[in-house]
């Protein structure tokens, strides 16, 4: 709940700090004086829209801060996105959120002194506070929020939760489904190029190093007359030597050369390292022409064999271009190609599978939908007449409220088994209202299949309508009470806040109204249910209030400012006083009776 608001330079607001209670805080004061900016700057702490031009006349920039105390259901529907969003506060049961708005057009939000997106400050301080007045901001009048409202009232979330779970999971199927299908003609494509790939690798038949050898081979096979003639020339060196220069051969001297050493070795022994090493080399040189032999014998001059060599480079080469920058890679393609087609061709018996799988949850979701849809039918009946009880309390006895549910006809939806009807409206004497026509396949999605709009009639024979569009502006405060009372058990909203409600209530309905907006504070065993702020110009509904809170507007050098304060004993007698209108002595006892009045009312609800 919201428990302190320190707000400056905000409107005609320079410096204000309100510390709220638990239970039934009550505002008034004279119209402009800036009560409602109070529900300007609550509003902008959960995430509204900024609007520059509520800075303060002759001010760079306005601040609004909120602080809020945390019930344990609000924590943990919180702890996930504030530990991912590293926004966690010094206190889990504390959270502070801020907004500053900056002339020069930025404006700056804060969650636990963290600056953050207004977007994310939103979903933090989504469902922390719900406003309701005379604007749009009605959560009960949004018609989604109507279903959300019947299905907590119907104790439905968990069922709900369910219907969702397989909805989403209804949906995967169905999404993976329609890739399988809008993908066939690609996927046979895809099928026949991997095949063709595979097949022009498999033939190539290449092997890890495969050119580098090439390559030299063909090296080989181009200079073939060339190696032949200098292997020649160097074997006549070393074996035979040279005629027409009358060299000997290189071979024939070494063996000269060893038998000089030899002499040498017989004379002085030291030198037998030496011999050795000569005789070494002489046997290196042998092995030498003998591997150059065997080389010059396998040399082969064939254009033929040079030319395979080529083409077969140029293979390669190709394959390289197409399929990685090594054979060594091109073969891996080849073997992902082959596991891809086995994938793909494999797809059919997997198209079968996720259609049965698909038609099996359809039927579960369906049975999930049909028993929510059912469920919330009987809880609106429940709620219809609670709402017409309460609204009896309110002088409109004649009113009836209703719940319209509708269904919508959809080629991919839900199949019905029998079909339901199109729209009913269910009012506190059951089901009314049939339209004709049948659905068969309904639309749906996570949370059902059912549209749900409140209908009401204020007026006899005017027929059920819409909440939206068929009250008028006292009828809609009075349907909105008596839809809050009724519905206060299921709204999980800490703080609720009533901007000028009471509009087109008077008399005896304030005091009923006063006394059923107390009661929302107040839980069916007992301690707090909500804590309400209210702004309101009647003093019957000021007088039930548990802490009450003046606004005055003043002139401070030539300045409008907007002062709060905390009226007690007193001044709150006064103020009822003025709120009456006069400050005779009759009226001062008037407002000595509503607040008796309210204080016999809060207790006979307390002791009950």
């Amino acid at each position: 709940m919201l428990r302190e608001l320190h707000i400056r330079n905000f409107a005609i607001i320079d410096e204000l700090h309100l510390q709220l209670e638990e239970g039934f805080n009550i505002l008034t004061g004279e119209t402009g004086a800036g009560k409602s900016i109070l529900i300007d700057a609550v509003d902008l702490i959960l995430g509204s829209r900024a609007d520059l031009s509520t800075i303060r006349a002759g001010e760079s920039r306005a601040l609004i801060e909120g602080m809020f105390t945390l019930t344990e259901a609000e924590q943990a529907a919180r702890a996930a996105l504030l530990a991912q969003e590293e926004l966690l506060g010094e206190r889990p049961d504390t959270l502070w959120v801020s907004r500053e708005l900056r002339a020069d057009g930025r404006s700056v939000a804060r969650v636990n002194g963290i600056v953050v997106s207004c977007a994310l400050l939103g979903a933090v301080a989504e469902g922390l506070v719900d406003i309701h007045g005379q604007s749009e901001h009605l959560s009960l009048l949004r018609v989604r929020e109507q279903l959300n409202f019947l299905d907590r009232f119907a104790g439905l979330m968990e069922l709900r939760s369910r219907v969702a779970q397989a909805v989403r999971r209804l949906q995967q199927l169905r999404r993976e489904l329609q890739r399988l299908r809008t993908g066939e003609r690609e996927r046979i494509q895809r099928i026949e190029t991997l095949h063709y790939q595979v097949q022009e690798i498999s033939e190539s038949s290449p092997k890890p190093g495969e050119i580098q050898e090439l390559a030299a081979e063909r090296v080989r096979l181009a200079n073939a007359e060339q190696l032949a003639s200098l292997s020649a020339q160097l074997l006549l060196l070393w074996e035979e030597g040279v005629e027409e220069t009358e060299t000997p051969a290189v071979l024939d001297l070494l063996g000269e050369s060893q038998r000089e050493m030899s002499a040498l070795v017989r004379v002085d022994a030291t030198l037998s390292p030496e011999a050795e090493r000569l005789s070494n080399a002489v046997y290196q040189i042998e092995d030498l022409a003998r591997d150059l032999r065997a080389y010059a014998d396998g040399i082969e001059f064939s254009p033929r064999r040079l030319q395979r060599t080529e083409d077969r480079l140029v293979l390669l080469r190709q394959l390289l271009r197409k399929y990685g920058d090594t054979l060594g890679e091109v073969l891996a393609y080849a073997e992902r190609a082959r596991q891809t087609i086995l994938e793909l061709e494999s797809s059919d018996a997997r198209l079968a599978e996720l259609g049965t799988e698909e038609e099996q949850l359809r039927k579960a979701v369906a049975r999930l939908a049909v028993e929510l849809s059912e469920r919330r039918r009987n809880a609106a009946q429940e709620l219809a007449a609670g709402v017409e009880r309460e609204l009896a309390d309110l002088q409109m006895a004649e009113a009836h409220f209703g719940v319209a549910f509708r269904l919508t006809e959809a080629a991919t939806g839900l199949r019905l088994t029998p079909p339901q009807p199109a729209a009913r409206c269910i009012t506190a004497l059951g089901a009314a209202g049939f339209e004709s026509g049948a659905v068969q396949q309904v639309a749906f999605d996570t949370t059902g299949m059912d549209q749900v709009e409140f209908l009401i009639e204020s007026n006899v024979g005017e027929g059920l309508r819409s909440v939206i569009r068929s009250a008028s502006g006292g009828e809609m405060s009075r349907l909105m009470l008596a839809l809050k009372t009724v519905l206060s058990r299921a709204d999980q909203t800490s703080s609720l806040i009533f901007d000028e409600i009471d509009q087109g209530i008077g008399g005896r309905v304030a005091v009923v109204a006063g006394a059923k907006l107390w009661r929302l504070t107040v839980a069916p065993t007992g301690g707090l249910a909500h804590q309400v702020l209210c702004i309101t110009h009647l003093p019957q509904i000021a007088a039930f209030g548990d802490v009450h809170f003046g606004v005055r507007k003043e002139v401070v050098a030539g300045r409008t400012i907007t002062r709060i304060e905390r009226l007690e004993h007193e001044a709150r007698l006064q103020e009822l006083t003025q709120m009456l209108g006069t400050a005779e002595d009759s009226v001062w006892r008037g407002a000595h009776e509503i607040l008796a009045q309210a204080a016999r009312l809060k207790q006979e609800v307390i002791a009950a």
